[in-house]
């Protein structure tokens, strides 16, 4: 779950229609090693040291979906900040279900320096912010492969314009990814992981 889409604006008309998302498979790789590396510890210089992974997704509108330009993984967990700490305590304690993962440490904040970062990122290449990822690794008894959004993810991602992507790592060596607008597990959009398209990139995993 994550507040990194406040400021994210995209056009929700065509991105909220989509029927599909279209990954090449360097990015879809891309993706997926991001969290691998996290869950595995091995972390960047200044990362935040969590077994969890966040970050953007950009691209641009296609007929009937959605093509992802590309992946880029978010470094610094501002949730942990003592201006933002109080905020998402609150948040979660009154939406999320108990779990594993002490409360305390659940949520993502975007730093805004990275989220300028991306939004120039994008600027340059023509991409759309359209969507934001983030991992599930706790089996719950109701739910064991984690593959769709909680309550909670459904709270963040209200009015954000954009597509929810899980990434279930209940299994690390089976990931499922799926996309969900605005969180909401009634509108999913298709995933297609196809061979690598022109003017793909990743930023680092």
């Amino acid at each position: 779950m994550s507040a990194a889409t406040a400021t994210a604006e995209p056009d929700t008309g065509e991105i909220s229609r989509a029927r599909q998302i279209i990954f090449p498979r360097p990015l879809y790789s891309s993706l997926v090693a991001h969290a691998v590396r996290k869950f595995t510890g091995h972390y960047l210089a200044g990362e935040t040291e969590e077994r969890k992974a966040f970050g953007m997704l950009a691209g641009r509108p296609v007929p009937g979906g959605i093509q992802v330009g590309s992946v880029f993984p978010l470094i610094v967990n501002m949730r942990h900040d003592s201006d933002h700490r109080a905020r998402m305590d609150e948040v979660v304690e009154e939406h999320a279900i108990p779990s594993e993962t002490p409360m305390d440490q659940r949520g993502w904040i975007a730093d805004p320096r990275e989220l300028m970062d991306i939004d120039d990122a994008c600027d340059d290449a023509g991409w759309v912010l359209f969507g934001n990822y983030h991992t599930h690794r706790v089996p719950w008894p109701h739910d064991p492969v984690r593959d769709t959004c909680t309550h909670l993810d459904r709270v963040l991602a209200a009015e954000s314009g954009q597509w929810t992507f899980i990434l279930s790592v209940v299994d690390l060596h089976r990931p499922v990814l799926r996309a969900f607008f605005e969180g909401d597990n009634d509108r999913e959009a298709a995933i297609r992981i196809v061979p690598p398209l022109p003017g793909t990139r990743t930023a680092g995993a």
